[in-house]
């Protein structure tokens, strides 16, 4: 009687405490041993503000590609927009993203949208 009766608030203790343990931001703060390491993930295209800055309006999909490298995704439905996507999460912060749109016609770059934009204060042209 007593073995069941242990066993039995055992595992109800055991649930109620797993469902403490749950974290609603995806689990960043899940297991947060004070002084433990975690690792910086990287994900996506690296952009960065001088990559930005070299591109043009007008350029052709060739020198764009030459600058930023393949985009992380090309839209099926849409061929004349790319996405670059960069995401870092260091180890016990919060995630930084960032997104580059470029919008393309006629093989040409049209238009430049996203988080990092490029900086107006640069007026040479290439």
């Amino acid at each position: 009687m007593q073995k069941t009766l242990f066993f039995t608030v055992a595992f109800y203790m055991s649930a109620l405490l797993t469902g403490c343990a749950s974290s609603t931001d995806g689990g960043s703060k899940l297991i947060n041993f004070p002084g433990a390491y975690r690792i910086d993930i990287q994900q996506g295209n690296v952009i960065t503000q001088d990559m930005v800055n070299q591109l043009r309006l007008g350029m052709t999909r060739n020198q764009v590609l030459y600058v930023m490298g393949s985009p992380l995704l090309k839209d099926s439905f849409d061929r004349n927009r790319w996405d670059y996507v960069y995401s870092l999460q260091p180890g016990n912060k919060k995630r930084h993203q960032e997104n580059l749109i470029l919008f393309f016609d006629n093989d040409k770059l049209i238009k430049i949208d996203g988080s990092v934009v490029t900086d107006k204060t640069d007026t040479s042209e290439t």
